[in-house]
């Protein structure tokens, strides 16, 4: 016998539809404006970020899929594009053959340094501007605990 349905109530269909909405907006209005401003996606620019905050500006490929969200074989294709500018190179992994790591150069670090503050900004200005302290401390709560949930499915 199937499993009923559980439908989303009233409530719960405006939350969902207000979460898509805001989430959707604020993603693409970071991702507008890092194009803009510094010549990159947000998919990009958060592989810089994991990588400038790995030991020795470097990690795993497999390690860097799973730090930034991603497919590997979305990653390999961003880390191309990354090479192509000269921002990242990617070198074998001396203790395993089969693997690859990804260094974030220093035209990389520049590129990235460059921008941050503008990015951080915008993160300012879309998100934590529009919410009072409670607020954040509430989406912080909310965010860590479906993370939490996520990660466990």
């Amino acid at each position: 016998m199937a499993a009923m349905t559980r439908w989303l109530d009233p409530d719960e269909q405006r939350t969902w539809r207000a979460y898509l909405a805001a989430s959707r907006m604020l993603m693409d209005t970071l991702d507008r404006e890092l194009q803009r401003e510094a010549g990159m996606p947000h998919a990009y620019y958060e592989i810089l970020v994991r990588l400038s905050e790995a030991p020795g500006r470097q990690l795993r490929m497999s390690e860097l899929a799973q730090a930034a969200g991603s497919s590997r074989s979305r990653l390999s294709h961003a880390v191309a594009r990354l090479e192509a500018a000269g921002w990242v190179r990617r070198e074998d992994c001396p203790t395993d053959r089969r693997g690859q790591i990804a260094l974030l150069t220093d035209e990389g670090f520049a590129t990235l340094a460059a921008a941050a503050p503008g990015h951080v900004e915008g993160v300012r200005r879309h998100l934590f501007d529009a919410l009072s302290p409670a607020q954040v401390d509430q989406l912080r709560r909310i965010s860590e605990t479906l993370a939490d949930h996520l990660r466990r499915s």
